[in-house]
């Protein structure tokens, strides 16, 4: 039998035979007891400005049209957009089991920061421990109900939110966005390794502004450069899920908060590696 630790007289050879320690303590969070989500899937990236926030709903609004309850978490608590896009005002409402999602147009159970602020321009002023409790209580005091998949837009970078968001929530697969530039490699890098420390697939990689069509004569334009996705897919063994051009159309439905009527068909190949 693994002896317990005592505090007291624990020295590093003490400890190799401690039952904490053979058998470590989850750091996941307890969904809220009125929810039942199924799958949990975190969209990220290594940089701010690459589109995150347009793949994650862009995702969210192709699986509700194919029939699935789908919910978006905005971890992004510092930088939301979420309810913009989808023209969402308003305070979201609770009771004593927790606190109501927001629906968008399509059926899409929303939460984020901008639901709980006085307006939606009020900065959040909060350091990291703070920001990442916010995320944890998104899955625990929010009453998600019947959802099949949960999409979660994750704040860039690799820093307290995101990771809190691995330790704490069941994420079950992750996308990666990016952009065209060459030092994107070494940015998707960061992300997918971070992954692969915690313990977390790579579903595949979406590269946004791939190229801008010419209204004129249809040719494509590639404003940021030659596309290496291929290459660092490649390389990482994932597949590349889709590359999106820039469409002022999509901006246009943005800016009018009506992303409920866009079916993005860019990322189709994202739909098949979504766990069943």
């Amino acid at each position: 039998m693994a002896k317990e630790c005592d505090s007291k007289t624990c020295d590093k050879s003490s400890c190799e035979g401690c039952a904490s320690k053979k058998n470590p303590q989850s750091m996941q969070a307890e969904m809220n007891p009125m929810s039942d989500v199924k799958h949990v899937i975190g969209i990220v990236s290594g940089k701010g400005g690459v589109g995150k926030s347009f793949v994650t709903a862009s995702l969210a609004n192709r699986m509700a049209k194919k029939g699935y309850k789908v919910g978006i978490l905005d971890a992004d608590i510092t930088g939301p957009s979420i309810p913009k896009m989808y023209g969402l005002k308003g305070a979201a409402q609770a009771n004593d089991s927790g606190i109501f999602p927001m629906e968008t147009k399509n059926g899409i159970k929303v939460m984020s920061i901008n639901l709980l602020l006085p307006t939606e321009d009020t900065p959040v002023i909060w350091r990291g421990p703070i920001l990442g409790n916010m995320v944890k209580q998104f899955w625990t005091d929010v009453i998600w109900g019947d959802v099949d998949y949960l999409f979660v837009d994750m704040p860039p970078g690799t820093g307290d939110v995101p990771l809190t968001v691995f330790q704490s929530l069941p994420i079950e697969g992750i996308v990666i966005v990016t952009s065209p530039q060459d030092l994107v490699s070494m940015i998707v890098k960061k992300a997918y390794n971070m992954a692969g420390m915690m313990n977390v697939p790579v579903l595949g990689l979406v590269e946004n502004y791939s190229y801008v069509k010419c209204p004129d004569c249809g040719k494509e334009l590639k404003v940021f450069g030659e596309s290496h996705i291929d290459e660092i897919a490649a390389s990482l063994n994932v597949p590349v899920l889709g590359k999106m051009p820039i469409d002022p159309a999509y901006a246009a439905k943005v800016d009018e908060g009506a992303f409920d009527e866009i079916d993005n068909p860019y990322i189709e190949a994202a739909e098949a590696v979504m766990p069943q």
